[in-house]
């Protein structure tokens, strides 16, 4: 008599983005059929700044969303944004918006000829220092993973975790280093994957780092799974 053998639970996402950027991401990666869970562990809070600064600036440098709200009116102001959820806001916002190709890094030949009237606002982490001035528009502070979110790594899993930045990463790994599921990482990049400390059962560094290459990061782990 043969013993069944339990069947494996499929793979949950975890998103730990802010909202709503964690749930852009969940509507992206709808077609992959899979669970998800949404426990951010930093919260976006405006702090005080120059805002008449902002308003009179020539144009404006967006390497996040999280920015936009902080300029102001666009009144056709040209806008130059690190990839398309920014620039959809900064559209939104009125701005005539070039949209650049997902990271600060290759955005730099878009801001070598910007004259001095230009500003980047942006968070108080910032991965990438820009050749433009900057001028700090909110904080990121950090969250506690939800009850849901320690039950889901507390189980038998697997839990594909996307690792967005390596602050994110750094506060994850502090959150999860003793979770029982089997952590599938999808970092997106590897700076993101250099700042994880804790346990990974598999690691899929994004091709790309944004949004669209977390998401083949995530296909690969899936193909990895159907594989075996």
């Amino acid at each position: 008599m043969s013993l069944a053998v339990p069947a494996i639970p499929p793979p949950t996402l975890l998103l730990t983005r802010p909202e709503p950027a964690a749930r852009r991401f969940a509507a992206a990666a709808a077609p992959l059929g899979l669970p998800v869970l949404i426990s951010p562990v930093l919260r976006i809070v405006p702090v005080t700044h120059d805002a008449g600064r902002l308003a009179a600036a020539e144009g404006l440098v967006f390497t996040s969303v999280h920015a936009v709200p902080a300029a102001g009116a666009g009144r056709g102001r040209p806008a130059i944004c690190v990839g398309p959820a920014t620039a959809q806001a900064a559209r939104e916002a009125g701005f005539a918006v070039t949209e650049g190709p997902g990271d600060a890094a290759r955005m730099l030949p878009l801001l070598q000829e910007l004259g001095p009237g230009w500003l980047h606002p942006h968070g108080a982490h910032v991965a990438k220092v820009l050749p433009v001035p900057g001028v700090v528009v909110y904080d990121q502070l950090p969250l506690e993973l939800s009850p849901a979110a320690r039950a889901l790594l507390a189980g038998p899993g697997p839990v594909i975790l996307p690792l967005f930045s390596p602050r994110s990463a750094r506060l994850l790994a502090g959150q999860a280093g003793g979770a029982r599921a089997a952590l599938w990482l999808a970092p997106i990049s590897a700076a993101a994957a250099a700042a994880w400390s804790g346990p990974a059962a598999r690691v899929a560094v994004a091709p790309d780092p944004d949004a669209g290459g977390v998401l083949a990061a995530i296909e690969t782990l899936l193909g990895a799974e159907q594989s075996m």
